[in-house]
């Protein structure tokens, strides 16, 4: 059996120029939430000497480019999310020194670094907010946030009627009486867009990290930085609700919070700064907003490419999956960019878990049912979240893949409250149980404290299911998730031409069948029952063939 150090030198070998300024358009992103990947010191927590080693690991699998999730600073309120420093690591994860090296191994071993960047607010110990609260009303410092007085005989009312996304007022009070923006948790005060200085520690923090050699830039909550700050404050009534389902019943563009049109113009001054770059820095937005508005954060001179949630939140149906895949295609060409495509990431539900569960299913109460109301049964679970992969990868454009992924891995929905750490969960008044299933630390091995994931325990329990899901039980293991996921990476590398796809006209119900150029076809089956397979030679299946038939919850490749 190959070693993983055997794999790697074989795939040093592929075209990855490092000066092809198009490599993120049919790259395949490997999503590392750093607390949770693999812990070095013993501590615990994830950290970047534990990512270093493990990117071989990356490598052979066959991945184009990491994406780190938040390093910097933080005392972790929002899992990373509230940053102290944008320009420092977290002493608890290492040292710039430590990153440097991440980097320099990363790029040996040809793979690209994505780092995450969050402008719409910072950690309430920042040194501008702790300025800000020191300084007093009217000040400078203040003016870098958004700080109101408060309505009522004596304030004591917040500005509006804002919600914040976890739950709650999106105000907080301060001791001399005046309140904080927070769309988020308390300690993520929102940063003020209208201030220049604002801005232009923003462009500091690009330069930085892209001095450092880093690749790309995820942007966290990219339709979220430009407000309606004029006086007085706009209520928003039955518009209270935050995230994309604000958005409804409002002219495009209108929201007092998200999708100004004006926050367009801080994305083309980004833009001039990393296409001064060789090759230019790419950037991806997290802009929870309708197909039309998205296209507008991933046009050429603005972030180049935006996350396509339609197709994470669609259901395991061929309709409507064939409709959100054209729509979205239609709106990256629109766009001038290249379509994404993620079925997981670090804030839902793993796709193992969630495309097993009824249409309609309310995912927080399946998870405060401990995922027992309703039972998903794990090995369904893992066929579909195979099939799903194999289609996924086959699709035009760039494949979003969080870590674990790649193992298979299912939802921890059983967390024992006591150990929660998501801010939403204590926010909502323990109505909402948060992310934290979805990032329960990796197994490495079938032993260990932690199963490998470090010398000691682990800073949220792993189930002892873990094992068998583990790295090193999969490794060369004929079958397995984790062999599937590297002969499907192997075989896209060879098999990509063009961003093009053909349906087929005559798929029966309940499949999805398309065409890649002139090389090869992707065939799913969503129906359930068996059907026949079209004629080409079978490159790859996500599960056995049944006497030569597709069966329910399958996809095969097609040499043509």
């Amino acid at each position: 059996m190959p070693r993983e150090g055997d794999r790697v030198t074989d795939r040093s070998t592929l075209d990855l120029s490092s000066r092809d300024p198009d490599w993120w358009r049919q790259a395949v992103v490997y999503q590392v939430y750093p607390r949770s990947f693999a812990d070095a010191d013993g501590d615990g927590l994830g950290d970047l000497r534990g990512i270093t080693r493990r990117l071989t690991h990356l490598a052979a699998l066959g991945v184009d480019a990491l994406w780190l999730s938040p390093f910097y600073p933080s005392e972790l309120a929002d899992g990373g999310y509230d940053v102290a420093d944008p320009r420092d690591v977290d002493p608890r994860l290492g040292t710039l020194d430590d990153f440097d090296a991440l980097v320099a191994e990363a790029h040996r071993l040809g793979l690209k670094v994505i780092v995450d960047i969050v402008p719409n607010h910072s950690s309430h110990q920042h040194v501008w907010f702790q300025e800000a609260l020191h300084a007093g009303p009217g000040s400078a410092a203040r003016d870098r946030y958004v700080f109101r007085d408060g309505r009522g005989e004596h304030g004591e009312l917040p500005p509006s009627d804002w919600q914040s996304v976890f739950g709650g007022s999106a105000w907080k009070r301060v001791p001399d009486g005046q309140w904080y923006l927070h769309l988020f948790a308390p300690e993520q005060p929102d940063l003020n867009w209208e201030n220049q200085e604002v801005r232009a520690d923003y462009r500091t923090t690009l330069r930085f990290w892209s001095d450092r050699g880093v690749d790309g830039f995820r942007i966290d909550v990219a339709h979220a930085l430009v407000k309606d700050l004029g006086e007085p404050l706009r209520d928003l009534g039955t518009h209270a609700p935050s995230g994309e389902e604000a958005l409804t019943g409002l002219p495009p563009g209108t929201h007092p919070l998200y999708d100004r049109d004006d926050v367009h113009e801080i994305y083309r001054d980004w833009r001039k700064i990393l296409d001064a770059y060789r090759p230019p820095r790419m950037a991806v937005a997290e802009a929870w907003v309708p197909d039309a508005r998205r296209a507008l954060y991933a046009r050429p001179d603005e972030l180049g490419q935006a996350f396509n949630f339609e197709y994470l939140e669609a259901g395991w149906d061929a309709g409507e999956l064939r409709q959100v895949i054209t729509d979205s295609l239609d709106t990256a060409r629109a766009a001038g960019a290249s379509a994404t495509w993620v079925l997981s990431n670090h804030d839902v539900v793993r796709h193992a878990s969630r495309l097993m569960l009824p249409p309609g299913t309310d995912l927080n109460a399946w998870l405060l049912s401990g995922g027992h109301a309703p039972a998903v049964d794990e090995a369904a679970g893992l066929r579909r979240a195979r099939a799903a992969t194999l289609l996924m990868l086959a699709l035009p454009g760039s494949a979003y893949v969080y870590q674990g992924e790649e193992l298979g891995l299912p939802e921890v929905a059983d967390l024992p409250t006591e150990v929660l750490q998501d801010p939403i969960w204590e926010q909502t008044g323990h109505v909402r149980k948060g992310r934290d299933g979805c990032r329960v630390p990796l197994p490495w091995t079938t032993a260990g404290p932690s199963y490998g994931f470090g010398p000691g325990g682990a800073w949220l329990p792993q189930p002892s299911g873990f094992a068998a899901y583990a790295v090193s039980a999969q490794d060369g293991v004929e079958g397995s998730t984790l062999e599937l996921y590297r002969t499907a990476l192997r075989l896209r590398r060879k098999l990509l031409a063009g961003e093009e796809l053909t349906w087929a006209v005559d798929a029966p119900d309940g499949v999805l069948r398309f065409d890649r150029g002139e090389g090869w076809r992707c065939v799913t089956n969503l129906s359930g029952a068996a059907v026949p397979l079209p004629a080409g030679e079978v490159l790859l299946s996500s599960a056995p063939l049944e006497d030569g038939r597709l069966g329910p919850d399958t996809t095969v490749w097609l040499g043509r």
